[in-house]
């Protein structure tokens, strides 16, 4: 069962995690993996997720908190 945990987050702080997350879904495609069907499903699971909590965080305005 997944839990879920929410934030506030100023505009500056979800575009520091964007930036991370496009280092992250960058370093999962060019790890060196051997060629094979598990790894292949694998790497392109651990994509969808990057790629879905982005969308997930690109989607949303963050609250406005004071900075």
């Amino acid at each position: 069962m997944d839990s879920f945990l929410q934030i506030e987050l100023t505009t500056h702080e979800r575009d520091i995690l964007l930036r991370g997350l496009r280092y992250v879904r960058s370093a999962i495609m060019l790890e060196q993996r051997e060629p094979s069907v598990n790894d292949r499903l694998r790497r392109s699971e651990q994509l969808e997720q990057v790629i879905d909590l982005s969308q997930r965080l690109e989607s949303t305005d963050p609250l406005n908190a004071s900075v």
